[in-house]
């Protein structure tokens, strides 16, 4: 079968090519800024929760493993996928992936103010699903698994992010949320559940497993390391997710978002590029 042909796809069941995934991002980037409050604020909530079971899951994963450091690393980062695989399957408003909303301000389709908006209450919500949680992961008294190996793992995890000088977690946030992105990126090829998974799994992992840093795991992981702890440092809490989040939104809303536009969604491309990928794909 021809490329031409099989670009026909009269199955229905292909991946959509990445200029249909620029116009999917798009037109979803609308419809997140048009959410009426209460129920992008109860998303992002969910999306705060989901994050922060990921953190969850993943500072078990990493406590008494003796597979050494890469190793330990990767299963860490297999472990935290679940976070986002729960956001992007369950339905939920992610600050981080809602940096490609940038793609739909960047045809001007949103206003730079509506996309603040969105940014401003899906980051207040997602801190309160994951304070909550930092709450309840306390009160069920999972910090004493085994033998208060848990407390320990997560005491390192949080003084690790608290000394991170702020140029480290600046970049680290721009590295982590490339990664996040495209992967939210690659689940706007799919068109089944199992192939979102799977387009969640391999950056999610990656940018754990590197120590990249997301500002929405650190609204858990930070506060349940103090919990555990570690030194109570608001300062040093507020100071972390400061160039994080900076770090995020450049990574993300620059280095994904404003790219994928230039190629797929801008004015010329729109009569050249995207032309041209609307009618091959690559086999």
């Amino acid at each position: 079968m021809t490329i031409e042909n099989r670009n026909r796809d009269p199955t229905g069941t292909d991946a959509y090519s990445p200029v249909e995934m620029a116009a999917r991002v798009e037109r979803a980037g609308v419809t997140k800024v048009h959410l009426p409050v209460l129920p992008l604020l109860a998303l992002s909530v969910l999306a705060g929760v989901f994050i922060a079971f990921g953190g969850m899951f993943y500072t078990l994963a990493i406590t008494g493993s003796g597979f050494g450091f890469g190793p330990n690393r990767l299963l860490g980062g297999l472990a935290f996928s679940l976070g986002l695989v729960l956001v992007i399957v369950g339905g939920a408003e992610l600050f981080t992936g809602n940096s490609l909303i940038v793609m739909a301000w960047a045809s001007r389709r949103i206003t730079l103010s509506a996309l603040l908006r969105n940014w401003a209450i899906v980051y207040v919500g997602n801190f309160a699903g994951a304070l909550g949680m930092v709450a309840l992961a306390y009160l069920s008294g999972i910090l004493s698994l085994d033998m208060g190996g848990f407390a320990e793992t997560a005491r390192a995890i949080a003084k690790t992010k608290l000394e991170l000088p702020a140029d480290q977690a600046f970049v680290r946030g721009v590295l982590c949320n490339a990664l996040v992105c495209l992967s939210v990126w690659l689940c706007y090829a799919a068109r089944d559940v199992a192939s979102k998974i799977l387009s969640i799994v391999g950056p999610i992992t990656a940018f754990v497993a590197l120590g990249f840093e997301h500002s929405v795991a650190n609204m858990y992981l930070i506060p349940i390391g103090m919990l555990a702890g570690t030194s109570f440092d608001p300062a040093g809490l507020a100071r972390n997710l400061f160039w994080v989040s900076l770090g995020n939104i450049v990574g993300g809303g620059g280095g994904v978002a404003l790219v994928y536009w230039t190629i797929y969604l801008s004015p010329v491309a729109r009569g050249t590029a995207g032309e041209a990928s609307a009618r091959y794909r690559l086999p």
